[in-house]
């Protein structure tokens, strides 16, 4: 008997180590992202990164500049010729780290900035002498010359404006170490996050437009309710 239970015991494990030696192994990030690459990236950016006349080169662009594309939904575009803008992006987090390891390895660019609380007051005036000209005080962006826009900074997360400071997307010139330090790049982000609550003032967003469209809505609805109210009392008086 007992000799019968080891024997099946020893079945059992060696079937279950089979079975777990039959699980398809999970790819590396870097693995992941090269196929990403491939169906998404390749056509305008080259099969190797090399770029082409549809886009740019990607060997030395680095992680930083890989997340900041993919998080922020500028990359890839929807359709050739759209503006590269922020959107909802097109992959997941785990997708866009795949493709950010692979498009990383292609060179030796600049990695993800690591973000950390800065000093707030501090942030507030770098961002008031360096930032707010562009981006308004409000984080709403502004129109600049040549018919570019700087961008509004509502959604933007501490590593992202991070890496737009080292990077200068756009219109956007870049701010080395020399200019900027990391801990005031650290205190600028600290800042900006800051504001998002004092942002929301409540009630219904309308767009952003702040309280002076929802107090019009709030005075057309009310009044509206008011004379329907009083059209009801008037039909059933006497």
């Amino acid at each position: 008997m007992r000799r019968a239970l080891a024997i099946l015991g020893c079945t059992l494990a060696v079937a279950g180590a089979s079975g777990a030696a039959a699980a398809p192994p999970t790819p590396a990030p870097e693995t992941r992202g090269r196929a990403l690459y491939g169906q998404s990236c390749a056509t305008c950016h080259g099969q190797n990164g090399e770029g082409s006349p549809r886009g740019p080169n990607l060997e030395n662009s680095g992680a930083a500049a890989a997340d900041f594309q993919l998080s922020t939904g500028r990359m890839p575009l929807p359709h050739p010729g759209a503006a590269s803008e922020r959107r909802q992006p097109a992959f997941g987090p785990r997708d866009i780290d795949a493709l950010t390891a692979y498009i990383a390895s292609l060179g030796h660019g600049p990695a993800i900035p690591v973000v950390s609380r800065g000093d707030l007051q501090e942030g507030r005036e770098i961002f008031v002498s360096t930032c707010a000209a562009c981006h308004s005080g409000s984080l709403a962006g502004g129109t600049l010359s040549s018919g570019q826009a700087a961008p509004p900074l509502l959604a933007s997360t501490p590593t992202q404006i991070a890496e737009a400071i080292r990077l200068g997307p756009g219109a956007m010139p870049s701010f080395p170490r020399g200019v900027i330090s990391d801990a005031q790049v650290n205190a600028i982000a600290t800042y900006v996050t800051s504001l998002r609550p004092q942002l929301d003032h409540g009630g219904a967003p309308l767009g952003g437009f702040g309280p002076v469209p929802e107090g019009a809505v709030a005075w057309v609805f009310g009044l509206g309710l008011l004379a329907l109210f009083i059209r009801l009392i008037g039909k059933r008086a006497p």
